[in-house]
């Protein structure tokens, strides 16, 4: 009652607000719309519009006596029967699934259709042309009648066209999209399984050092289990990341060689050249703690007098080389384990082309060599 008192106050009749509501309402629609079905939407009146407003200049450039009021609605009537009779096609396309034919059946329904909804666009417009001009000759010259169709059915083959390509250029980039994630999933899998691979192979390697001190030294063996508690709470923490810190590593490191070195004694030696300017840098856990585990393996046990290990990080042409070096001999059959290959594997998952693992004889020592991309800030 209130509103009403206002309107009457105001002299806006209720019928003209309830119109205004009506636009509003249409406008919040299509301001809040999709970004695909506004574009479409956009593209259906603004190409539709155009076309109108080219044949009108060019009607009026030719003959602008002639142009009328009638033209002015026939074109307006025009624009909006190809927007409605091509948005219909387009729903029976969609209903139809024709997005997923291939070119081979699509192109004739396309054609086909095309001429159909031409035809029938014509058609309405001869009926409104007779309704407003009353003109028998218009209304039955087939000759006319036939171009008008010929030049509509081109003009939704082209709006076809268009619209198909648009989609088939979205599938290709939504395809795309999915084989990237689904590459992605699949490297994250391998790099979980490989990680699940290194686990239990340096668990058990650590465990059998162990057992070789637990007859023979047993307060060594108690302190080697402590460690071993130790290590194995930090590289269940470091084994749930994808990437770790050098700083975060080398302590990993560190306890595992404190394990050997109960094992070793004095047949082992240690040399740590470590870059604390490049300890931040992010590396795959336990990659270091691996090439020092076959470093052992390989070239210390093997050796009754034992060893040296040297562990040293640098940067050099724009790279960063973390080295692990040890005495023995590289055989060309070696057998490195899993490790090794889990380590070029990781690194190619990981760092695709930005990322080398390397392994040679150098005089009498084994070098390997991770190498990474890196620029100094």
């Amino acid at each position: 009652m209130l509103i009403k008192i206002i309107l009457n106050k105001f002299g806006v009749k209720p019928y003209f607000l309830f119109k205004i509501m009506i636009a509003i309402k249409m406008i919040a629609k299509f301001v809040f719309m999709k970004s695909s079905k506004k574009l479409y939407w956009l593209a259906q009146f603004g190409g539709w519009t155009i076309y109108s407003c080219l044949i009108f200049l060019s009607a009026y450039i030719d003959r602008p006596n002639d142009v009328s009021y009638k033209l002015f609605v026939q074109l307006f009537l025009m624009t909006i029967f190809s927007i409605f009779f091509t948005h219909l096609m387009r729903l029976y396309m969609l209903s139809k699934r024709w997005l997923d034919f291939n070119l081979k059946t699509l192109i004739p329904k396309l054609l086909i259709i095309s001429i159909i909804c031409s035809t029938l666009i014509e058609t309405i417009l001869l009926i409104t042309e007779f309704i407003i001009s009353k003109d028998y000759l218009n209304l039955f010259n087939s000759g006319r009648i036939i171009v008008n169709i010929l030049a509509l059915s081109l003009l939704i083959i082209c709006w076809n066209g268009i619209y198909f390509t648009y989609h088939f250029f979205q599938k290709s980039n939504q395809q795309e999209l999915d084989n990237l994630s689904l590459e992605a999933a699949k490297n994250e899998i391998e790099l979980k399984n490989l990680r699940s691979q290194l686990n239990p192979h340096f668990l058990f390697n650590s465990l059998n050092s162990i057992r070789a001190l637990v007859e023979i030294e047993p307060q060594s063996a108690k302190s080697a289990i402590t460690t071993l508690s130790n290590l194995l709470r930090k590289s269940l923490v470091s084994g749930k990341e994808n990437l770790i810190s050098i700083d975060e590593e080398i302590e990993i490191v560190k306890n595992y060689l404190d394990l050997e070195k109960i094992r070793f004694e004095e047949r082992i030696k240690i040399t740590w050249n470590i870059d604390q300017q490049l300890s931040s840098f992010l590396i795959p856990p336990f990659i270091i703690q691996t090439l020092v585990e076959n470093a052992i393996k390989h070239g210390i046990s093997q050796n009754i007098d034992g060893g040296f290990i040297k562990i040293s990080t640098q940067h050099l042409n724009n790279q960063l080389l973390i080295i692990v070096e040890n005495s023995g001999k590289l055989k060309n059959t070696i057998d490195t384990g899993i490790g090794v290959e889990n380590t070029k594997r990781r690194l190619a998952i990981q760092y695709n082309n930005k990322a080398h693992f390397s392994i040679s004889q150098v005089g009498e020592n084994v070098v390997a060599t991770l190498t990474f991309d890196y620029e100094k800030n």
